[in-house]
């Protein structure tokens, strides 16, 4: 190659680096023309060969800039996506604990839920004092000494909104009522795990258990009895009356009257309240405890008022019966007097001695008491109406309970259940 003293390569189509000999340095450039891809320092100018490298790292280095600075701005609206669904829920929690954060009463929710997680053993089955169709009831002694009542709402995992919205009914609704005769909300804990709500604990628990119980029911004397149904009827003559917009329970049951030291009623469980707005139409789905439910539910779905004042009179009769009334109230065709349950034949529903209806595990009221017995039935067989049109409203049983007291003309024994069914319940 050194030897080379005449190169003529021309259109061969060549490329890279000459050879450092003096046939290609001095050769001309017609004889190397037609090779654009050659390069060196030469006397036909041919551009040098690191310019042309270092072309080629230019490209190198543009395309993996490229790919860097596409990479980025993939990853930049990711990250903004994945931020913006993220603050979004935030909001949304952030509004659901703002909705109900002014029902917290002197509990900070986060400090509270960790106490009552650590108080109850995570909810174990030991601390639980009632199951009811919204939660269970826990007993919760706090480290401060004070004692609450914790209700443990279901997961509705059919539903998050529903399990929200009922959540937000009972917050709701308790947060705004005041009256003595009503549970008291102290707070409640939201949570992914869990979400509860925190009453003041009632020392002697629901009216059912202790209806249920022979002992406790014979500390029911009928004083305390009456006591108890002036404070229902106080309650709702309260929800349906004075709160705006009216608030219908809808569950009104014995197990949902709670009872304090005194024996002072109190109506809880408001998972299901409506709030009737006047200028809306109110219909709802069917809800409420069997037995209890205004025969109207059966064929409609509108909500108001008369739904309560039914319930309202079965759990009158359960107090003065002490039992659940079943078909007493409709159609009197049994009798409970174990006299008259030997009997050959049953009597007629309208000749069915009062007395035979009472509780026959305490002795039967007498004066004053019996008065009042007697006018609690009457208020309670008008409450239960099969026409919802023909009900007093609660505002009316309110006030008769706290002014009324029927006259006795003759000895309770000899008073039947028709004598009342035919007496106005708003006459005195």
């Amino acid at each position: 190659m050194h030897g080379l003293s005449y190169v003529d390569i021309s259109y061969n189509h060549l490329e890279g680096p000459l050879p450092n000999i003096n046939a290609f340095r001095e050769a001309p450039s017609e004889r190397l023309k037609g090779n654009k891809g050659l390069c060196g320092k030469f006397r036909a100018m041919l551009p040098p060969c690191n310019a042309q490298g270092s072309k080629k790292d230019h490209k190198v280095i543009f395309y993996v800039l490229t790919v860097f600075v596409l990479l980025f701005a993939l990853f930049t609206i990711v990250f903004v996506i994945v931020q913006r669904n993220k603050k979004h829920q935030d909001t949304k929690q952030n509004h659901l604990h703002g909705e109900i954060s002014f029902s917290v009463l002197n509990f900070d929710g986060k400090s509270m839920y960790e106490e009552i997680i650590r108080a109850t053993e995570d909810f174990d089955s030991t601390y639980c004092i009632g199951k009811g169709g919204h939660g269970s009831v826990y007993r919760v002694n706090l480290s401060s000494g004070d004692v609450v009542a914790v209700k443990k709402l279901h997961l509705l995992w059919d539903g998050e909104t529903k399990f929200q919205k009922e959540f937000l009914n009972e917050v709701r609704a308790l947060s705004e009522i005041r009256h003595r005769n009503i549970v008291k909300l102290y707070g409640f804990c939201s949570h992914k795990r869990h979400s509860f709500l925190v009453y003041e604990y009632l020392e002697r628990g629901s009216l059912a258990s202790m209806l249920s119980k022979d002992e406790e029911a014979k500390e029911l004397g009928w004083s305390k009895r009456v006591n108890i149904v002036k404070g229902v009827a106080h309650a709702l003559f309260y929800m349906h009356h004075d709160c705006l917009p009216p608030i219908v329970h809808r569950d009104i049951s014995s197990k949902n009257i709670l009872l304090d030291s005194e024996y002072e009623a109190c109506v809880s469980d408001f998972g299901i309240a409506k709030f009737l707005n006047p200028d809306s139409t109110n219909w709802t789905a069917v809800a409420g405890t069997y037995g209890y439910m205004a025969p109207e539910l059966a064929y409609t779905m509108e909500v108001n008022e008369n739904c309560d004042v039914y319930s309202f009179g079965v759990v009158t009769l359960e107090i003065v019966k002490g039992k659940h009334p079943g078909d007493l109230f409709s159609s009197f065709s049994s009798v409970s007097s174990s006299s008259y349950s030997s009997s050959s034949s049953a009597l007629p529903a309208h000749q069915i001695p009062i007395v035979d209806v009472l509780d026959q595990r305490i002795s039967p009221p007498t004066h004053r008491v019996a008065s009042e017995v007697v006018s609690l039935m009457k208020i309670a067989f008008s409450c239960l109406n099969s026409s919802p049109k023909s009900r007093p409203t609660m505002k009316q049983v309110s006030q008769l309970l706290s002014t009324q007291r029927m006259h006795l003309s003759k000895p309770l024994r000899m008073i039947t259940c028709g004598e009342l069914l035919a007496l106005d319940p708003l006459a005195t």
